[in-house]
């Protein structure tokens, strides 16, 4: 119904008062309620520590989880003034904590850096906690206040030795003059889960010791009894080394720092033998995993710099055309880190994804242009290891041209014909549509036998794609059963591919539940993840899961997905050893012993059967998964294996 606007008055407007505002929408403040959305709490108060040592005020941050879900943030910085705030007339402590966008960070304040990802910080967390303390040290003196959904319970007032907390460990004295400690518990009223992730927690703490160089991070976890310490002298160099440990770096790192109109830029590069580029960009400590003005910069100087030097040195002669930014690219790891004023800073999205600073653009390709000009004339040796890496990958895009303009003159959308083994649909509408990739051709005949040809298409594989970690384009598209694949999808692939295009909205890889099968499987992904990750992200790609066990008594007929799924079918069906009760169990150890009935009913058939989708929820760390299993460095994967092989479970 419209609103009545002759009755519509001042009074009807919503006013939420103090914190009410995060707590009635915690999605605009910290994105979700869910495991993601208590990272970013953690988050907020470590990053305001960070934010003292980019200040130059901070050189140890103390992370702990306790038990029960408690989380202690502490640092040895100036601490936060609890003095009264001449305006509000409270204490400068209760302002920082109970209002929204107070604090050092806005106006005139202490910070010229920060890297807080909404500018809502503590106050945000305070509101979204059933509890907080915060313990503020300035000249020796502690001065502390506790919450209770944002709520004081008290004036802030000076801590003696009876308010000190007897109930957490902290790990951590008050060994300065100065500093603060934060305790808080996220609410589960509002929040889904209240549990912090150990390795999440570490990969970040890790990241941002990376990126601020210098500085300690002393990380404890009660639950596990886990204690990790992490400091890094020279800062994205080290990062780049260990991004690039598992793939045979050419040469040393590339540093270059130059503060340049009140833009600190740093960046690092490495080359190595791998194909795949990887690239990670950061503002004011903050990952841009969208890139930006920042990114586009560096990539505009990388390019710029390898042709002038090319050119100079005569490996690009007259009639040769530019080196372009894809051939640049292959097997480069780089980070990209800006630090600038946080009031000048703007992003293009409310995450933070993305920076949106023009002015950065050329002040990052300016000094990179400038740094690598000087290593390239400085190191003869690296830059010619370097210069052979690109034009190689450049002879090798112009094979992968050729290739690839032979894949689209084939595929459908070119006028040609689709794939002899694809067995299509009858549907034509993407949203309907799913395709099946089978392993083998036995497999493949009872997946086509007992589908719904309606809306399944059937593509079956023949023996072990090709491992893509481990080839460049022209190669990969020689290979005729990832020729069909790409043909099928409608996709077209590297710098044509259109994924507004694809063919069906659920790829489905159905590969049989032994380790040929899991292997086939990884090669799979390892093709999607590399050479088309939209399709992943866009949330296209499943595994089907076919049971492992057919369990028949009399005419009582049950399907397994698990050993625990077995047992506690034999338990119904009252046999409680698998020999007894006549009862006959068959375990399948491929797709092909199941007729077409059977593979529709437990694996293709919508009604009943179990898919997985799959999703990157952190792609750095696929990326480093993905080089090491299936890269070319032998040691890596070796380590990998003798770690991890009492978890392993084989049926072989």
């Amino acid at each position: 119904m419209a609103t009545d606007l002759k009755h519509y008055e001042a009074d009807q407007i919503q006013v939420l008062e103090g914190l009410e505002p995060v707590r009635k929408r915690p999605g605009m403040y910290i994105g979700s309620t869910d495991e993601r959305g208590l990272w970013i709490m953690i988050k907020e108060i470590i990053d305001n520590s960070v934010d003292e040592a980019l200040a130059g005020r901070c050189k140890n941050i103390w992370i702990n989880i306790h038990n029960d879900n408690y989380i202690t943030v502490a640092d040895d910085g100036f601490g936060i003034p609890w003095e009264t705030h001449p305006k509000v007339g409270k204490s400068a402590l209760e302002v920082a904590m109970t209002v929204l966008h107070a604090g050092g960070k806005f106006g005139e304040g202490a910070y010229k850096i920060s890297g807080g990802l909404h500018g809502v910080g503590a106050s945000a967390v305070n509101a979204l906690s059933e509890y907080m303390r915060v313990e503020t040290r300035r000249d020796g003196k502690t001065y502390f206040q506790e919450y209770k959904r944002g709520v004081p319970q008290f004036d802030v007032r000076a801590e003696t030795a009876d308010d000190e907390p007897k109930n957490f460990n902290y790990h951590f004295k008050w060994t300065t003059k100065h500093g603060v400690r934060t305790t808080f518990r996220a609410d589960s009223e509002i929040m889904s889960t209240i549990e912090a992730k150990t390795e999440q927690v570490i990969k970040q703490i890790k990241n941002r010791a990376y990126l601020v160089a210098g500085l300690y991070f002393h990380f404890f976890d009660e639950r596990t009894s886990e204690e990790l310490h992490f400091y890094f002298d020279s800062g994205i160099v080290a990062l780049i080394r260990h991004l690039n440990r598992n793939k045979g770096p050419l040469h040393g790192p590339i540093y270059i720092h130059k503060l340049l109109d009140n833009i600190d830029v740093e960046v690092a590069i490495q080359y190595s033998e791998g194909f795949n580029p990887t690239i990670e960009s950061y503002a004011n400590v903050q990952s841009t995993q969208d890139g930006g003005t920042h990114l586009t910069g560096f990539k505009t100087a990388l390019t710029r710099s390898i042709n002038d030097y090319a050119r100079k040195q005569g490996f690009l002669k007259e009639k040769d055309d530019n080196l372009i930014g894809d051939d640049t690219l292959e097997g480069i790891t780089a980070v990209v880190a800006i630090k600038m004023d946080s009031e000048e800073l703007q992003f293009e999205s409310q995450t933070k994804d993305k920076l949106g600073n023009a002015e950065v653009g050329p002040i990052v390709s300016q000094i990179t242009k400038e740094g690598l000009d000087t290593f390239f004339e400085e190191n003869p040796s690296d830059a010619r290891q370097i210069i052979d890496k690109v034009l190689t990958a450049a002879r090798a895009r112009m094979a992968a041209r050729a290739a690839k303009d032979a894949v689209l003159r084939k595929s459908a959308f070119e006028g040609g014909s689709l794939p002899g083994k694809l067995a299509d649909c009858q549907e034509k509408d993407p949203e309907q549509s799913e395709l099946y990739l089978v392993e083998g051709d036995s497999a493949g005949g009872s997946a086509k036998q007992g589908r719904d040809r309606k809306f399944q298409a059937i593509l079956p594989l023949r023996g072990k794609i090709l491992n893509t970690e481990r080839a460049r384009l022209d190669k990969i598209l020689e290979f005729e059963e990832i020729k069909a694949l790409v043909i099928a999808l409608g996709t077209g692939i590297s710098d044509s591919v259109d994924y507004g295009k694809v063919r069906y909205k659920r790829i489905i890889l159905m590969t049989d539940a032994d380790v040929d099968g899991a292997h086939i499987r990884t090669l799979l992904l390892t093709f999607f993840f590399r050479y088309l990750p939209e399709l992943i992200n866009l949330g296209y790609v499943y595994i089907a899961q076919p049971p492992l066990f057919k369990i028949q008594k009399g005419k009582s007929l049950h399907y397994a997905y698990s050993d625990l799924e077995r047992d506690q079918i034999l338990k119904e069906l009252g046999v409680f050893g698998k020999t007894e009760g006549g009862a006959v169990i068959q375990r399948y150890k491929g797709l092909g012993e199941m007729n077409p009935e059977q593979l529709w009913e437990t694996t293709m058939n919508p009604e009943t059967r179990l898919l997985k989708q799959v999703s990157i929820e952190d792609a750095a760390a696929a990326d480093e998964i993905f080089t090491m299993l299936m890269g070319e460095e032998v040691a890596p994967r070796k380590k990998f294996i003798q770690a991890n092989a009492k978890q392993a479970i084989l049926d072989v």
